[in-house]
């Protein structure tokens, strides 16, 4: 194996370690985002925190985990604001 061919190798390799690195931390940080969305949406069916405003619970069901799993926080504030309106979340 020549200088060059082992000096290609190894910049390969480095950037494909870079790349890898960059798609595993954005993977990650999306995961611990919809963990905590629908931790969020859980939290506030269990505590019964709708009842405090006069509404019934945010009912928990394909279409509210999906929104508050892909958007997170925010996810979960447009669910509650939705669900304020009077928006049915169903099917």
């Amino acid at each position: 194996m020549s200088l060059f061919t082992a000096l290609l190798a190894l910049i390969l390799v480095a950037v494909v370690a870079f790349v890898l690195y960059k798609v595993v931390k954005s993977v990650a940080g999306l995961i611990i985002n919809a963990v905590v969305g629908v931790i969020l949406l859980w939290l506030i069916d269990v505590l019964d925190l709708m009842s405090l405003v006069g509404r019934p619970d945010i009912p928990i069901n394909l279409i509210t985990v999906l929104i508050c799993a892909i958007g997170g926080i925010f996810g979960v504030l447009v669910t509650v604001v939705l669900h304020l309106l009077g928006v049915p979340l169903t099917l």
